[in-house]
């Protein structure tokens, strides 16, 4: 399956500045976002646990967990959980550094094991109100973001994160998982 299949439409909403990218911002000018993109025929919507430590996963929910479920489509991301306790001092984020400063506080763990794909992937579902997610794609696993560990990292997604992805599109859970190359269903 392409993602042109699984993803029919040409423009789609990016949820990062709902995580308070760049600049904070407020919960009504979030809502009302949403709301026009949707109003205006959006259907396909992206987000990720990283974008504002889940707080963009959360705004976009509180529109589409009361939309029919096979009314859009919906992306997330792996490669991060976002714990309950508070980071103390400055986030280290890489390159990404101050992208969502002004986000929530909240740890976020950069892992791509099985277990930490299983939970992030349930953690999503609970911020985004909803039952399925239909893309997931691997996040920031490449040389770009992880310097010399790189090659260590893919070693874990490739026996964490791939594995659980594929066995959940395989039982239908999902209908694809993308690594960083789009064109490709692993």
């Amino acid at each position: 399956m392409t993602l042109r299949e699984i993803i029919p439409y040409r423009l789609g909403f990016g949820a990062a500045p709902l995580g308070n990218m760049f600049r904070a911002v407020p919960d009504d000018e979030a809502r009302a976002t949403v709301q026009e993109a949707w109003d205006k025929g959006d259907r396909y919507f992206d987000t990720a646990p990283l974008y504002g430590a889940g707080l963009a996963e959360m705004r976009l929910g509180e529109l589409l967990s009361k939309k029919p479920r096979d009314s859009f489509v919906l992306s997330s991301k792996v490669g991060r959980v976002i714990l309950d306790e508070e980071e103390v001092g400055a986030r280290d984020l890489g390159e990404k550094g101050a992208l969502f400063e002004h986000g929530r506080k909240n740890k976020i763990v950069h892992e791509w094991t099985a277990d930490a794909t299983e939970r992030s992937i349930e953690d999503s579902l609970q911020r985004l109100g909803v039952d399925r997610i239909d893309v997931l794609w691997v996040h920031d696993i490449a040389q770009d973001f992880n310097g010399d560990l790189w090659l260590q990292k893919m070693e874990e997604a490739r026996t964490g994160a791939f594995r659980v992805l594929s066995r959940l599109r395989d039982e239908g859970v999902i209908k694809a998982w993308f690594g960083r190359q789009p064109h490709r269903t692993h």
